[in-house]
């Protein structure tokens, strides 16, 4: 491994090229099921598996996934798409070639914003391109067997492809990125970002250069990473493979290489050749997909509140954290309710604190979603009144009246903490004998506090607490207690 000086000397340059899987019920160009997880080779027909005659007809739904996606990045849409043949041969690809984009794809430029967690530094992933294709199939090699399986039911599912400009320095950006792009996705409904079961997918390129040199060095291709976390392992260890290649005075090999999730290594699979001549054409059988003023306006005024929109509302109107908000907009949903809920209190850093605490905790530890969640979020937000009216603390709040909540959404939390005699006694006139006669009850330790022991404060609280039943509002029972201590 390169002494940190030494990796010093170097500038890392990376470019990602992510697929998303889209969520259409059928395939980009034929109306097979998308449906995962059918027996191999069911989601197929003539046209999948591309014999003589038939002929393709591309799905409006992934045109229309292709244009969200590209105004959520700020991308310039092509109006006129043309689509194209991707010539190789592979056991994957029945048709012998790929259904895709080259020179004119749906989206063209755009950025995505991220913030990198570690030093809160935010920065701008420019984007090349999203072009609209279709998948290929999938090869299983199986252990101990001679023979290679082949399932066509992914062949032909849609796909966009988001490639950005070599413009990533780091393992954490390209994680970021990664994390932005899945997070939009998401929003936009357009991909469940699934990396376990290949709906999202992400290859990497990676070359290095020494610093102050402007010209991209040879560039390798890691394939096969199904994280986040081995995307940015990935790049970390090529970053200082490359380097020590370099450091020996040896050739960087332009090749694609594939990553062992359990090693932390990349290993050589095939070199690739500075130009891949897929000898594409347009494709003969379809007509250009035009997309006319109307249908953009129409596209663009469906189009919901995107997580960065949200993080900066979060931050900037409700006086929001920084950490509060990436964590309330990891999840389109939890946004939302969240943002609902800020509709029902103004005490947004305690709605914060119940949506990062009790609420996720409850969600996680049963393995729920939140539309599972029974509370509603003028109810949440009617609990949050309890407490800053001083009727409830929030230990009564969150371990008595919110799991009740939970069991009987139709009560409001005042009914429930009615019911349960939890009510706080804030009255001076009542909770002053109660004082009086814990003091009373403790005489010798009144009067070691009086001579300076002041921690014993919390005791006489205590029992104050114990004497009503937990009843007694802290705040007027803490100054009942100083006025006649320091009496």
């Amino acid at each position: 491994m390169p002494s940190q000086e030494i990796k010093d000397k170097y500038e890392l340059v990376v470019g990602l090229e992510v697929h998303v899987q889209l969520l259409t019920k059928s395939k980009m160009y034929a109306s097979d099921s998308t449906e995962f997880g059918n027996l191999p080779n069911t989601n197929i027909s003539v046209i999948t598996l591309g014999h003589p005659g038939t002929l393709p007809k591309v799905n409006k739904r992934a045109v229309e996934f292709a244009m969200k996606l590209g105004l959520a990045c700020n991308s310039e849409i092509t109006r006129t798409n043309i689509f194209a043949r991707k010539n190789y041969f592979y056991p994957d690809l029945p048709k012998g070639y790929q259904l895709t984009q080259d020179k004119n794809p749906v989206c063209v430029g755009g950025i995505v914003p991220i913030t990198l967690e570690k030093s809160g530094v935010k920065r701008e992933i420019e984007l090349t391109r999203i072009h609209m294709e279709e998948d290929a199939g999938k090869s299983m090699h199986l252990a101990g067997e001679v023979d290679t399986l082949v399932d066509y039911n992914r062949a032909g599912v849609p796909l966009l492809e988001i490639v950005t400009e070599p413009c990533i320095r780091a393992s954490e950006e390209a994680y970021q990125f990664m994390a932005e792009i899945r997070k939009l996705v998401r929003y936009l409904d357009i991909c469940d970002g699934n990396m376990e079961e290949g709906s999202m997918r992400c290859d990497a390129n990676i070359s290095i250069r020494l610093k102050g040199e402007t010209a991209l060095g040879k560039k390798v291709e890691v394939k096969n990473m199904n994280s986040f976390r081995n995307v940015a392992r990935a790049i970390e260890h090529e970053f200082e493979r490359q380097i020590e290649l370099m450091e020996k005075g040896e050739t960087i090999i332009s090749e694609t290489r594939t990553f062992d999730a359990t090693t932390g290594l990349t290993a050589g699979m095939r070199t690739k050749e500075d130009l891949n001549d897929y000898r594409y054409f347009p494709e003969p059988d379809l007509s250009p997909v035009v997309i006319s003023e109307d249908w953009l306006e129409r596209i663009s005024e469906s189009m919901p509140s995107l997580p960065r929109e949200l993080h900066d509302r979060f931050v900037n109107d409700f006086g929001l954290p920084e950490y509060d908000a990436n964590v309330l907009t990891d999840s389109k949903e939890i946004a939302l309710y969240f943002e609902e809920l800020c509709g029902e209190t103004k005490n947004y850093k305690a709605a914060s604190n119940w949506m990062m605490g009790p609420v996720k905790s409850y969600l996680n530890e049963l393995t729920l979603h939140i539309e599972d969640f029974a509370v509603r979020p003028k109810h949440l937000a009617s609990l949050i009144a309890l407490i800053d009216e001083g009727k409830v603390n929030f230990s009564v709040a969150s371990q008595k009246i919110y799991p009740e909540m939970i069991k009987d959404p139709s009560k409001t939390p005042l009914e429930i903490a009615q019911k349960l005699n939890l009510i706080q006694e804030s009255d001076e006139g009542s909770l002053k004998p109660i004082v009086e006669s814990v003091l009373a009850e403790n005489e010798a330790k009144v009067a070691e506090y009086r001579s300076g022991k002041k921690g014993l404060l919390g005791m006489f609280m205590g029992q104050v607490m114990k004497k009503s039943k937990g009843k007694a509002d802290p705040k007027v029972a803490n100054k009942i207690l100083t006025e006649l201590l320091e009496d």
